[in-house]
């Protein structure tokens, strides 16, 4: 897989952030994963804002979009006020149709090296409690649970339940 290249979402990416992410959703939902993500919550507005407050990252194979997510330096939301220790890791995306298997691995691996870079020594992120299949997932990939955060507001949509999860990382200087 050492052909995934990774770079910074910009102001062109947009329409295919939104796209990548409403594909994921229905995704989701077709595994039976309900309540996590729905298609049309998210649009390019949301994106622009994460973009001037924190990072978007896409990652591509032959040209081709196959991932992403956005990097925060601060999620007030979910963990409250927080020294400056950690970077929060939302909405990973996998384009299933053109990405290869272990590809959502990479992404992640990829978010942990970023914020170590940024001098931060932890990863943080929050899943749906109710997803069991997710949460599962994070805390194989060394992430373990940390808290609950009940009520979380959502973009474009009703407050939701969050299990939190951090994992410690290396610091390797400011990026």
């Amino acid at each position: 897989m050492n052909d995934l290249r990774l770079r910074l979402a910009a102001d062109t990416d947009l329409a295919t952030l939104v796209r990548l992410r409403d594909d994921a959703a229905r995704w989701m939902l077709a595994q039976g994963i309900a309540g996590q993500w729905q298609p049309g919550e998210l649009d390019e507005v949301h994106f622009r804002r994460i973009m001037a407050d924190g990072e978007v990252w896409l990652a591509e194979t032959d040209g081709r979009v196959v991932g992403g997510w956005e990097l925060w330096w601060a999620d007030e939301d979910a963990w409250g006020p927080q020294p400056p220790v950690a970077g929060y890791v939302h909405r990973l995306m996998v384009d299933r149709s053109r990405a290869r298997p272990g590809t959502g691995r990479l992404l992640l691996r990829a978010a942990e090296h970023r914020v170590a870079e940024h001098g931060r020594v932890r990863v943080r992120l929050d899943c749906l409690a109710g997803n069991t299949r997710l949460n599962a997932y994070y805390v194989a990939e060394g992430y373990r649970v940390v808290g609950h955060k009940a009520g979380k507001p959502q973009a474009g949509g009703a407050p939701k339940s969050f299990t939190l999860l951090e994992k410690p990382v290396r610091s390797v200087g400011r990026g």
